[in-house]
């Protein structure tokens, strides 16, 4: 029997000219990918690709196959539409990603906004780093996120909402607390990294590339609240955001380390799918968050 799944690995194959282009975009292994291929040539009698010097192409049967897929996916999501048109806000579900950062300091308050309004619609909030993020939303999985780093993919669409500081923060012991520095000044501390994948980490990364110390010592870390106790127990020190840190600096748990030139702002934006629409749910939510305008307090 064909299976949506197997439907849908053919289509990615078709756009992404070959198997291991499906892979990579669908976060596959590439032998799962062929075996998806295999299985659904296997259910219709007949073949559907064929491997090239160049890549992977369809055959005549393969792109009729491929062509009604494309009308298969377009008419579920009508389904979906339509179906969700009819519940309005009193029934649903809302389905909302962001980063780590994003995920963990702002949404909560965002959607706590939304349900209060819509407290018949469920909600879930999912949370990854960057690269996890645009997975979910390549997949399907959600509809909506919130990230920080413009999307890798061109199937996907970024809307800039509002911008953030970055700031250095030590110990509140640490004699660069509080006090305006310059990155020569830094040359022997250790920074404190997120893990890879993270858009924070990419930004660390490029801030020590702007104050010339891309030789520092740096440890890899995994999530901000974890790099928050490091720089408190006296680890090292690290580049987070202002919101990240905001409680911990007005407790004088941690201090803001000044630095010339300061981290660039980065850019908070809204993420999905371009071939995505909306139900009535996401469609609230979209317009709670463009009226925002900065970072909740």
């Amino acid at each position: 029997m064909v299976s949506l799944n197997q439907l849908e690995v053919l289509l990615k194959v078709v756009e992404a000219g070959g198997f291991s282009g499906a892979a990579k975009a669908l976060y596959m292994s590439q032998p799962s990918v062929s075996n998806h291929i295999r299985n659904l040539e296997s259910s219709l009698g007949v073949q559907l690709v064929q491997r090239t010097s160049k890549g992977a192409t369809t055959t005549p049967a393969g792109e009729v196959v491929a062509d009604h897929a494309r009308q298969v996916f377009k008419l579920l999501e009508q389904l979906e539409t339509a179906a969700a048109s009819y519940r309005g806000l009193e029934a649903g579900r809302l389905v909302v990603a962001g980063t780590t950062t994003t995920g963990t300091y702002l949404l909560p308050r965002l959607v706590g906004e939304f349900a209060a309004k819509a407290p018949r619609v469920a909600c879930q909030i999912r949370v990854g780093n960057e690269d996890t993020v645009e997975a979910w939303l390549l997949r399907g999985e959600v509809a909506l996120g919130l990230c920080i780093d413009e999307p890798r993919e061109e199937q996907l669409l970024a809307e800039p909402l509002f911008t953030e500081r970055m700031i250095l923060v030590a110990a509140s012991g640490s004699p660069l607390a509080g006090r305006r520095t310059e990155p020569a000044e830094l040359t022997g501390a250790r920074f404190l990294m997120r893990e890879m994948g993270s858009a924070t980490r990419r930004q660390q990364e490029a801030v020590l590339r702007l104050w010339g110390l891309e030789e520092a010592d740096t440890w890899d870390l995994w999530g901000p609240d974890t790099l928050k106790e490091s720089v408190m127990a006296g680890l090292g020190i690290a580049l987070l955001s202002e919101h990240v840190t905001a409680r911990e600096r007005a407790a004088g748990l941690l201090a803001a380390v000044e630095v010339d030139p300061p981290p660039p702002s980065r850019q908070i934006s809204l993420v999905r799918r371009a071939d995505r629409r909306f139900t009535p749910p996401e469609e609230a939510f979209v317009t709670l968050l463009r009226a925002v305008g900065s970072w909740p307090v």
